[in-house]
């Protein structure tokens, strides 16, 4: 049996490469490709949804159902590596991803059109947290340590640039067609568009991406990739301290699910009910906008701050920056501003501080977690780990908010996002040594 291991299934063929890309001509765009699907799920489906009056807390129960495909994707990492090129696969899985969140736009004209849109986002969700394996393989395998942590503020900033890009021009487009020409044929429009940029991007990727190709796997056998499995999931157990590892990591984003989900339904949220009584068009254009500009520069200084200052030193302020948004929200549910100018600066600041704040975790996983001779593997195990605790408080969020309301909600994400910090005293947090390559 094989090991699955960085060493020995992932190789950048650079030696038969004519030219080798300079990374930044291809991070951004693949990380893109990773987040605009996970944001597509996650949180443009759920404004679709509030659009269509489906309540708080259905909204955030399925859509946080549907994000148990990331938690779960380590089970099926092995049987990716029965292919030949992690590059290939990428593109593969960057069609479907399109494909099906193109087929929302048929799911919305069904009569069940709210169990349809379900199960095709469940389809997108398994595509998009399949491409997620080989996307973070190939960057693993294709850059040195010191790389990735120069370039993870890029990759934190154009996954989540995803975000923005939803709930910023297509957002904004979604509110001007709803006028025009109605709920269900406006959001029909926006999803076909986030499919179609899906396979541009595949096309793109095609071309850019450096060849990252696997050995042949010894035992090709089912038998055998299960027992590939147990063994990577063992190591990954016995690693020394790995419990509180995951602990760190499953609390680290308690208060930013809870703030994702339920923040930008507060926005739209009348005012008699306690929110800001803000339109779609509104909230794309606060996130679209100066939200966007912020949370980019706050994602690539994060990455650079990190690179300079050292992981284990930048942890207590990374994780203070995470948790801006979850104080912005609190403020914004006291003080019920009407000023769109104020709105937007209040959000900058939550869009800076959670970029800034999220290079952490990537590099958290990437350098502390999954080092060791199934690197990959084990870094898929993390990021399942990451999205678990990202799931478990999206679920929850709309009923402990329609439990407690928006201001005491928000109040109760602030005390959430308290153990984390408490943890980063005492968690080791020693990065591998800088010269040597993924």
């Amino acid at each position: 049996m094989t090991p699955l291991h960085t060493t020995s299934f992932e190789r950048h063929d650079s030696m038969n490469d004519k030219a080798v890309r300079s990374p930044i001509s291809w991070v951004p765009t693949l990380y893109f490709a990773q987040g605009l699907p996970f944001y597509a799920v996650a949180l443009v489906a759920g404004l679709m949804f509030k659009s269509m009056g489906v309540p708080n807390d259905q909204i955030a129960r399925w859509t946080g159902a549907i994000g148990l495909a990331w938690v779960f994707k380590p089970l099926w990492s092995p049987f990716l590596e029965l292919a030949a090129s992690k590059k290939t696969m990428v593109v593969l899985f960057q069609c479907l991803g399109g494909l099906s969140l193109g087929m929302i736009a048929l799911a919305l004209q069904t009569p069940v059109w709210f169990a349809a849109c379900v199960a095709v986002l469940a389809v997108a969700a398994l595509a998009s947290s399949t491409h997620d394996i080989v996307c973070d393989g190939l960057y693993i395998a294709s850059l040195s340590p010191k790389q990735q942590a120069a370039y993870a503020g890029w990759q934190g900033a154009f996954f989540n640039a995803g975000k923005f890009i939803s709930l910023g021009g297509l957002v904004i487009l979604a509110g001007y067609l709803e006028k025009h020409i109605g709920v269900k044929p406006a959001w029909s429009v926006i999803f076909l568009i986030i499919g179609a940029m899906m396979l541009a991007l595949a096309l793109y990727h095609s071309w850019s991406l450096p060849q990252v190709r696997n050995v042949v796997v010894a035992d090709r056998s089912m038998a055998g990739i299960v027992g590939t499995l147990w063994d990577v999931f063992i190591d990954f157990l016995n690693k020394p301290g790995i419990w509180g590892m995951i602990a760190f990591i499953i609390l680290f984003r308690a208060g930013e699910a809870q703030v994702q989900t339920i923040g930008p339904l507060f926005l739209r949220e009348a005012r008699e009910l306690g929110g800001l009584g803000l339109s779609t068009t509104e909230v794309g254009a606060v996130y679209g906008t100066a939200g966007t500009v912020a949370f980019l520069l706050g994602s690539i200084g994060g990455g650079y701050f990190t690179s300079a200052l050292g992981l284990k030193r930048a942890m207590p302020l990374l994780i203070l920056a995470m948790n801006l948004p979850n104080l912005v929200f609190y403020y914004l549910s006291h003080s019920m501003p009407t000023d769109l100018a104020l709105i937007t600066a209040a959000l900058s600041a939550e869009m800076f501080g959670y970029g800034f704040g999220f290079v952490g975790l990537i590099l958290f996983m990437m350098q502390v977690v999954s080092v060791g001779k199934y690197q990959t593997a084990h870094y898929a195990f993390a990021t399942g780990v990451m999205q678990l605790g990202f799931v478990l408080f999206k679920m929850i969020s709309g009923d402990i908010q329609t439990a407690l309301g928006y201001k005491p909600f928000f109040l109760w994400v602030l005390v959430s996002a308290l153990p984390v910090l408490v943890m980063s005293r005492f968690m080791r947090i020693a990065p591998k040594d800088d010269g040597a390559k993924a």
